[in-house]
């Protein structure tokens, strides 16, 4: 089974068939292992019937107590050693559908990882929960085909072959039966992966709308925008309901007849073996075995049509697996030269200046313009900034990631000890943690942690509250000493006291180092060497928050509210 830290290989993602076949090649021993232990198994259950027609025929009619005992011997026998081959087929095939579960993981974790900042712009976050909640558990189910199911049809071609030997009409019967079984069943197979499809999408969608609807639900409330969303939400997720209302009837008529007709078909054969006992054509101990073969036969088409539901709902899953891993990271941009020193940062778009050096703020009406701003100066998505003259654009990515951090303010904050979630990125000593901590306003943090700095954080900072969690994000950000730090709303869930603190130690940690602050705090706008009053989106104002506020109202109206709801929330 793969490791832990072992390469998972480059999957074939030109269809879901065709990655499924990926999987398969990937433990090629393991699965032909499986396949023999289950057509073992499968054929050796057919075996019980042809032992039980020996032990009545040579043992049971002619009144043999030795040949009955020895036949009974050997039915037993042959049991205990399937019952062993049952469970090694079993362990084989876990092996196999967790091997297929952690190499998906593996794959999906991994490309993600790389796509990066443009995982955001190309897929929605329902759609990363829904492959890792459910779709890579479904492929993984899907790899049973490749032992219960070519043990079934094993053990169908081995039954048809001693049902042969017994009455060749009773086996041209059974041998055509089956098949027809599967016909009647096709149809159904094929409408239950269209239902699955159209339920993964909705799914997809009510997954995505549960992650914004929490992500936002505070400024929802505030906009008053809650209960129509909340509305919204209630209809797709009955959409969803009943999407699986329908794809709960097809499984149901896939199972009823799974099991309905071999036993309408068993009752036929039974009847027909039954007039050729009368007749005289086969012995009573051929009828049994006849009978028998028939309830052998059950478990191959059991795990055939298993195996079709499971290969109908894992070739779904498996597209939406492949769609996402043929996602195109961020271009690296090219091989022009990044400034060889702090340089000028600038934004044609809003207008924007970020002279090197020194604290610049970003401020508006609209967050999302500020926002906007900010992914640009970083770089993550379409970006005409330039950086010293030189396109940020044409710049090599991973100059740019490494002089150039965004600090968002609901960065993903990762579950271990807080010396770790703060220090992830370079080996930093306590006291670099520490100093980072205290230019954050976070030295609280740590004191009320049991443990101090190895004191466990849940993932994502469950154990703290909101203005812990974004000074600990401020302090990680710091503690990387990034040449340029861009903070969106660094000081958002703070209270007055602690946010004037952050604003002072802010500008004393930076100090000789290019840092860009997007809020509408006016305590760190009043810290700041260069203030920029954005309105739709462009700079509409430039100067020291000072400077604004005498000769621009808009601003002025700005900065004033956000005072007044400081000034209410003391």
């Amino acid at each position: 089974m793969i490791d832990a830290y072992e390469d998972p290989g480059t999957p074939d993602v030109r269809g879901g068939w065709r990655y499924l076949g990926w999987l398969v090649a990937r433990q090629r021993g393991r699965c032909a292992a499986g396949a023999l232990l289950a057509s073992v198994w499968m054929v050796l259950l057919a075996a019980t019937p042809y032992l039980m027609a020996r032990a009545v025929d040579h043992g049971l009619e002619p009144g043999d107590l030795g040949a009955l005992a020895g036949w009974t011997g050997a039915l037993a026998a042959v049991g205990a050693g399937n019952a062993w081959v049952g469970v090694l087929r079993h362990r084989t095939m876990t092996r196999v559908r967790m091997d297929a579960n952690f190499r998906t993981v593996k794959l999906v974790v991994g490309h993600a990882a790389r796509l990066g900042s443009a995982l955001r712009g190309q897929v929605g976050a329902g759609e990363v929960v829904t492959i890792g909640v459910g779709d890579v558990l479904t492929i993984s189910q899907s790899l049973s085909a490749v032992g219960p199911g070519v043990g079934a049809v094993a053990a169908y071609a081995v039954v048809g072959a001693l049902m042969v030997s017994v009455s060749p009409r009773l086996a041209l019967v059974v041998l055509i039966g089956m098949p027809v079984l599967g016909v009647l069943l096709g149809p159904l197979m094929g409408k239950l992966q269209g239902r699955e499809a159209e339920y993964r999408d909705r799914a997809t969608l009510l997954t995505a709308r549960i992650g914004d609807l929490a992500g936002g639900l505070r400024v929802l409330n505030g906009l008053g925008g809650k209960d129509l969303l909340a509305d919204a939400f209630r209809r797709d997720s009955a959409r969803l309901r009943a999407q699986g209302y329908r794809v709960g009837a097809v499984t149901s008529w896939v199972q009823a007849l799974g099991v309905g007709l071999p036993v309408l078909f068993l009752a036929l054969v039974t009847w027909l073996g039954a007039r050729q006992v009368a007749q005289g054509r086969i012995s009573v101990g051929e009828l049994v075995s006849v009978y028998g073969y028939v309830v052998a036969l059950g478990w191959p088409v059991v795990f055939l049509i298993e195996v079709g539901q499971y290969l109908s709902r894992g070739v779904v899953a498996a597209r939406r697996v492949v769609a996402f891993l043929r996602l195109a990271p961020e271009p690296d941009g090219g091989t022009a030269a990044a400034p060889a020193g702090p340089a000028e940062l600038y934004d044609p778009v809003s207008g924007v200046r970020v002279p090197p050096g020194g604290l610049t703020a970003l401020t508006g009406a609209r967050p999302g313009d500020l926002a906007a701003v900010a992914d640009r100066l970083g770089r993550y998505g379409p970006t005409e900034v330039t950086w010293g003259g030189v396109p940020l654009a044409q710049v090599a990515l991973a100059q740019v990631r490494d002089r150039v951090l965004v600090a968002e303010p609901d960065a993903d904050l990762f579950a271990g000890p807080l010396r770790e979630v703060l220090g992830a990125r370079r080996d930093a000593g306590d006291r670099d943690v520490l100093r980072a901590l205290h230019a954050a306003a976070a030295d609280d943090v740590v004191r009320a942690l049991p443990e101090g700095l190895d004191s466990a954080v849940d993932a994502q900072g469950r154990n703290l509250s909101g203005g812990q969690r974004q000074r600990v994000r401020l302090a990680r950000a710091l503690l990387a000493d990034p040449e340029v730090l861009i903070a969106v709303e660094p000081s958002s869930a703070l209270d007055a006291h602690t946010e004037a603190l952050v604003a002072d130690r802010l500008r004393a940690a930076r100090a000789g180092r290019t840092t860009v602050v997007a809020c509408t705090s006016p305590l760190l706008l009043d810290r700041a060497d260069l203030v920029h009053h954005l309105v739709d989106g462009k700079v509409a104002a430039t100067g020291t928050h000072r400077e604004l506020l005498a000769r621009d109202p808009g601003y002025r109206a700005l900065v004033a509210r956000d005072a007044d709801q400081e000034e209410a929330a003391r």
